[in-house]
């Protein structure tokens, strides 16, 4: 039989290492597995985390194998690519750092056994990711173990197989349900026999047929269906290898029947009933051990996506745990899942695409909560698409669609990616990352462009794959986008929420991002190494207020919020208190004064509350409460106000004088005047001949139609966020000279 024994513990580890040793190490340092070397530089700003080779060595004997005659090691994440070498000898290769991959070391095994692997997530132009916006953690991050098998048994090489393939087919109130295994060695005289089991393990039925017949059928009358997180059925499928009556091998998978398709007018339908696809992002990363999770972690993540009442996830850029597409499964909910094809298009990582992607479809074709594969994202970052970026694409979904007719492709389209390129239309589905109310541009630009996109394609299923900004604890009473506060978070989600749940024809939106994340490259918001777009913290510890904004739309479970429970002390007489909450009545009370009974019909509710002394708030919506505090100040609290660690200058370090513009403006208030355009102009110019490679490509293009596009995105911002922001992409000014450009500004009349 197949026995499977753990092999995380006690691993010898080196950064600075060089070479493979000949015997085990005695001066590395020891680790447990999983393990990342960058969960403290990864996270900690300066997008300096180390990236190369690392060792890992591990002994055991032979004597303590499990029984069997043929044995593999299989390594479940390693990132990104790695060597394997037993007793000194190279085995095998892998370049990818999210899936599973064996390695047969029977014929190398010796009494004493030595295992040392080579990890590397450096630089090169051939293994993806490269260039993203999240930090790639090196190391063994995922379980490895020690697999034992008779010399007849269930694939285990080919792509990190599973080794079964069940594909469902719907008729009627019925379901065929093929099975395909894959074995491997002699198989004469040998059987195989079929058992299919309903969700409780009870037997359905029982075949049992030679084990030259790979593929057999069930039928299953009255089918009960896997219906999403109402009804997330899932049977089971086990089939044993045998030699008369001796065992030699088992593989088992639960599978769901269901239907899908999309409409591109009327969006995603389950089981041929309209369901919107309305969910978030995730990044599966932790504070201090990055991508190392254990069981637990998964189990929290799918927790808190389903109390906010998501029903989909796009599990962003790379394959997720096993173990997360399990409870994916379990908890009904609608999975994109993708490989890491991110941002800027290789020339030589085609054959590591189509690795990947076989991968992803192989090791996971069995889990039902999947629906569409994603080919790729953002990947027009640096440009427009060309013929080898359009060819690759093309070879992937025509070999996605060979590998699995049951499902379709899909894609990620970066915001400033032209709606006709020729690249939009390869999948079957699209959906766009648009951050219009951040990243430039206004929230109000989101719905209209997705209308338009509609009339052009009405063809074409589009979705929003990323939107979202940024909140860390900050807070203000006049949100602004770029501010970085908790309340502008909330207002853009607000606002977002309204636009694209009230468009039918949008097949899926995926908010950016759940949780926090680690970007080491990123400096913003006043804490470095960090995305914050989440709508929970990096530590899972808080829910932000645009979580419960969701909440309010998309969960059953009757909750009311006050938001602002961070905002206590505030300087105005009057303030706006907002309330979340998905019941149809919220009456809020001041001090036990009542403010007032509200119904709304998007979940919002607005309330205007005297503010003076200490005011205990609390909220009541049927039978749910909620309690808050505010405090009346004299002075602003600056404690709620951003400072940007490392920042060149700050808003409030500026000068503007009444009348007069200053870099606090936004672009497109500055550019109403003669002067403020050419101003901005020069500026423009100045900066992009500063930048150089990719970055100067990015400005090119945005500036290519005469400035257009660029105002439409940039407009809304402040001149002094984008410096700042423009800093980052390497046209970065001083402190001196950002002084001396508000100094001109400060002489033109508005």
């Amino acid at each position: 039989m197949r026995n499977i024994m753990p092999f995380n513990s006690k691993w010898a580890f080196s950064k600075e290492a060089d070479q493979v040793p000949e015997s085990m190490p005695t001066r590395w340092v020891w680790v447990d597995l999983p393990h990342t070397w960058n969960g403290i530089d990864g996270q900690d700003g300066g997008g300096d985390y180390y990236r190369g080779t690392c060792y890992y060595a591990n002994e055991f004997k032979k004597m303590d194998l499990p029984e069997g005659e043929e044995y593999y090691l299989e390594f479940c994440g390693a990132n990104a690519s790695a060597d394997v070498y037993v007793n000194g000898k190279k085995l095998a290769h892998h370049d990818g750092g999210y899936s599973t991959w064996r390695v047969k070391i029977t014929e190398e095994l010796k009494d004493d056994n030595l295992v040392v692997v080579a990890v590397d997530n450096g630089v090169n132009d051939r293994v993806y990711p490269q260039q993203a916006d999240f930090t790639f953690y090196g190391g063994l991050y995922r379980k490895v173990s020690l697999i034992a098998v008779p010399k007849a048994h269930f694939e285990l090489e080919y792509y990190g197989t599973p080794a079964i393939k069940v594909t469902p087919e719907i008729t009627g109130e019925n379901a065929k349900v093929e099975t395909e295994v894959y074995v491997s060695g002699d198989m004469a005289g040998k059987t195989l026999v079929y058992t299919l089991k309903n969700q409780d393990g009870t037997v359905a039925e029982t075949k049992t047929v030679d084990a030259g017949q790979t593929v057999a059928e069930f039928e299953i009358e009255n089918v009960h269906l896997w219906n999403g997180r109402k009804d997330p059925y899932l049977y089971t499928v086990e089939v044993k290898l045998m030699d008369g009556e001796e065992e030699l091998d088992c593989v088992s998978t639960r599978f769901g029947c269901r239907t899908f398709h999309v409409d591109p007018e009327k969006g995603f339908f389950l089981n041929g009933e309209s369901y919107p696809l309305r969910g978030v992002a995730r990044h599966q990363d932790r504070p201090r051990i990055g991508n190392a999770l254990l069981p637990e972690h998964h189990e929290e993540d799918i927790e808190l996506i389903c109390e906010v009442g998501a029903n989909t996830i796009r599990l962003a850029h790379y394959q997720h745990d096993q173990y997360f597409y399990d409870l994916c499964d379990e908890k009904g909910l609608v999975i994109w899942a993708e490989i890491p094809y991110i941002s800027n298009h290789m020339p030589n990582g085609r054959e590591n695409t189509i690795s990947q992607m076989k991968e992803l479809i192989v090791q996971n074709y069995n889990h039902p909560s999947i629906v569409v594969w994603g080919l790729s994202n953002e990947i027009t970052m640096t440009g427009s698409s060309t013929p080898d970026l359009i060819e690759n694409h093309k070879i992937l979904n025509d070999m996605v669609h060979e590998m699995d007719k049951t499902r379709l492709t899909t894609m990620a389209c970066v915001s400033m990616c032209d709606m006709h390129d020729p690249y939009v239309q390869i999948s079957d589905v699209v959906s766009y990352n648009h951050y219009f109310g951040w990243y430039g541009g206004d929230v109000s630009m989101n719905g209209p462009w997705f209308d338009k996109f509609h009339a052009e394609f009405p063809d074409k299923p589009i979705g929003m794959s990323e939107y979202g900004c940024e909140a860390l604890n900050w807070h203000t009473s006049n949100p602004e986008a770029g501010d970085y506060t908790e309340e502008y978070q909330a207002y853009y989600h607000e606002e977002l929420i309204k636009q694209l749940y009230s468009r039918p024809y949008i097949w899926a939106t995926h908010v950016w991002n759940m949780f926090d994340f680690a970007a080491d490259a990123r400096s913003e918001g006043g804490e470095s190494g960090q995305n914050h777009k989440g709508l929970v913290t990096f530590d899972r510890k808080y829910k932000k207020d645009a979580f419960y904004a969701y909440k309010a739309w998309l969960s059953d479970e009757p909750f009311v919020h006050i938001c602002g429970k961070r905002y206590v002390d505030r300087v105005e007489d009057v303030t706006k208190v907002t309330v979340y909450s998905n019941q149809p009545e919220v009456e809020l009370f001041a001090n036990g004064k009542s403010l007032g009974k509200q119904t709304s019909d998007v979940h919002f509710f607005y309330f205007e509350v005297p503010n003076a002394g200490e005011t205990k708030l609390y909220a009541k919506a049927g039978a749910c409460e909620d309690e808050s505090l505010i405090r009346k100040v004299d002075t602003f609290n600056e404690a709620y106000r951003m400072k940007e660690k490392g920042a060149v200058l700050n808003w409030f370090d500026i000068t503007a004088p009444e009348g007069y513009l200053s870099l606090n403006d936004k672009i497109q208030d500055i550019v109403k005047t003669e002067q403020g355009a050419m101003f901005v102009n020069g500026l423009f110019k100045e900066i992009m001949g500063k930048m150089s490679g990719e970055n100067k490509e990015k400005a090119e293009s945005a500036a290519k139609d005469g400035g257009a596009g660029l105002m439409s995105m940039m407009g809304s911002f402040t001149l002094i966020r984008l410096l700042n922001m423009i800093g980052i992409m390497g046209g970065a000014m001083t402190k001196e000279d950002m002084l001396a450009l508000n100094a001109q500004l400060n002489k033109i009349k508005k």
